[in-house]
């Protein structure tokens, strides 16, 4: 049954990329911009290179400016990958996937992890993905390794503990931007959008075919917003909803698909001979490996001799909701419980450095103000009555690691004004832990007409590959651009 809380439901100037020492002009982002030049050839002047474990992937690296509102100024390079489509001779064009996270890897998900891609899209599209600013192999922000082994628990229990998280994060926030350099201030997903408007040009591709997931759908989205008439055919999977304008709401929305998300491993367990937990208690599994790990003395399986803390074990626990995995989490916290106390030996100190994937990304795009120790707690008390088993897990990360962040912030939220004449097609699980239905449902319904949203009646985060009802509605309408009749629900696929 649901829980109540799932029914909550700039222009740039004109600019150049440097390709292989040659230029590709970038016209304005107008929806009234004079019609783009004949398209070159496809990946001229872009210095591909074999690359990938198998070598049928191909590598490049685009230099763009690090600032679009200051285009000759400093550049970077933005790592690029693609496969060429199995069947030339039907081939449509390109398709650009933009990664999740934020912080993963487009070029790791063309190089070693092509297999989420469909046959028939593969046959017919070359595919493309690139690792977004400051993330992997595209000037990544750069952080002392000491310093991040440093990072404060999110579940901030004290003012001194608010006070030391400022001071933390201001110390982080200058040792990166001195490690990173001028891309530190401008890692936002407005900026990112640019990058892809470069990518789509380079390419030679008049109309841009797109497909984000997760942290990709803001993406995707704001570029919709940005260069409407550069659309062919877009999808958003698993949808974020940028309109989302505090930190209540936001975390609200979070900690209750996490919440829903447990909700539906307890009663499948409850009725799943083979769960490792079948026949017990699992909400009071979880309460005690919760207590054990506040105490300092439950065993991380992955490092011997250190002991997990609370937000970890949330994590963990969290995670397995993604695809969903639930024989696996079971099997987890079934093997937590047996464990031994521990007591965790202090770890060596961190040397040289690392990078932080979240921070200047994410910090950048949301103004979630939290004013005080005072509001943080009103927050983690109405968190955990509305999240009563799930309440402190990451979510509130993205609150704790902001605090302080200079404001405004670079790409604020806001409402979509969408303007494109192409069809945009959305889909989301029902149970989405991450991104919860209700967003792709506001952000269908700021789209407006040209949205249709599919929903998927099971769970998970990123549903394309859920099962042939989803897989076959994405690949029919990025060949074809035609998208399922409105309010298509595709079944839940069994565990």
């Amino acid at each position: 049954m649901q829980r109540k809380h799932r029914r909550i439901a700039m222009g740039a100037a004109a600019a150049g990329i440097v390709l292989a020492g040659a230029a590709v002009p970038l016209s304005p982002p107008s929806a009234d911009a004079a019609p783009a030049p004949a398209p070159a050839p496809v990946g001229t002047g872009i210095d591909w290179k074999a690359c990938g474990d198998d070598g049928e992937a191909q590598c490049a690296t685009l230099r763009l400016p690090v600032d679009w509102a200051h285009p000759h100024g400093p550049t970077f390079g933005l790592a690029i990958a693609r496969r060429k489509a199995l069947d030339p001779a039907a081939r449509i064009g390109t398709l650009v996937f933009g990664p999740g996270g934020p912080g993963d890897s487009g070029v790791q998900r063309i190089t070693t992890g092509i297999s989420r891609f469909g046959e028939r899209i593969r046959q017919r599209f070359d595919i493309v993905s690139f690792d977004p600013r400051g993330i992997g192999a595209s000037n990544p922000v750069t952080c002392s390794a000491a310093l991040l082994a440093e990072r404060p628990d999110p579940n901030i229990a004290s003012r001194e503990d608010f006070d030391a998280t400022l001071a933390y994060n201001k110390r982080l926030r200058d040792d990166c931007r001195e490690r990173t350099g001028p891309l530190y201030d401008h890692a936002d997903t407005m900026s990112t959008v640019r990058d892809v408007d470069a990518i789509r040009a380079a390419l030679g591709e008049t109309k841009l075919s797109f497909h984000g997931s997760s942290y990709g759908t803001l993406v995707g989205a704001e570029y919709a917003e940005t260069y409407p008439g550069r659309v062919r055919a877009m999808v958003l999977e698993s949808v974020i909803d940028h309109g989302v304008r505090s930190a209540q709401p936001f975390l609200d929305a979070e900690m209750g698909a996490a919440q829903d998300s447990f909700d539906q491993f307890v009663e499948w367990c409850d009725r799943t001979a083979s769960c490792a937990l079948y026949g017990r208690d699992v909400r009071a599994v979880l309460r005690d490996l919760r207590e054990r790990a506040a105490r300092g003395v439950l065993a991380d399986p992955q490092t011997p001799g250190r002991a997990l803390t609370e937000f970890e074990l949330l994590v963990v626990t969290y995670k397995q909701f993604y695809g969903p995995d639930w024989a696996k989490l079971a099997s987890l916290l079934s093997a937590l419980e047996a464990s031994k106390p521990v007591q965790s030996v202090p770890a060596k100190p961190a040397e040289g450095t690392g990078t932080d994937n979240f921070t200047a990304q994410f910090c950048s795009d949301w103004n979630l103000p939290v004013r005080d120790y005072d509001d943080f707690a009103r927050l983690s008390r109405r968190s955990e009555r509305n999240a009563p088993d799930m309440h402190g897990t990451r979510p509130v990360m993205a609150l704790t690691a902001c605090l302080g962040w200079p404001k405004p912030v670079a790409n604020p939220q806001h409402r979509l004004k969408v303007r494109t004449t192409a069809p945009i097609m959305m889909l989301n699980a029902v149970l989405d832990p991450a991104t919860p239905y209700a967003w792709a449902r506001s952000v269908a319904r700021q789209i407006g007409p040209k949205a249709t949203l599919l929903t998927y009646a099971g769970s998970g985060h990123g549903v394309y590959n859920s099962g042939p009802c989803t897989r076959d509605a994405i690949d029919r309408y990025l060949i074809s651009v035609k998208t399922p009749a409105r309010g298509t629900v595709c079944p839940a696929v069994p565990q």
